[in-house]
């Protein structure tokens, strides 16, 4: 099994066309995909976690 891709905040804001403004304050509410911080203090996001984001906004929107 490929280990999960972890992906750099800019990529996350990239696909999912938000500005870095706009994602924090998504994610004080509780919205925002789950981050996870690196022991050099590096921000990611596990693909896993973005994808499952993803399927909940479609979810809410249907």
């Amino acid at each position: 099994m490929a280990r999960d891709q972890k992906l750099k905040l800019p990529e996350v804001l990239e696909e999912i066309d938000m500005s870095r403004a706009a994602f924090y304050r998504m994610r004080a509410r509780g919205k925002a995909p789950k981050l996870i911080k690196l022991p050099n203090g590096q921000i990611r996001c596990r693909r896993s976690d973005l994808d499952a984001w993803w399927a909940s906004m479609e979810e809410n929107a249907a």
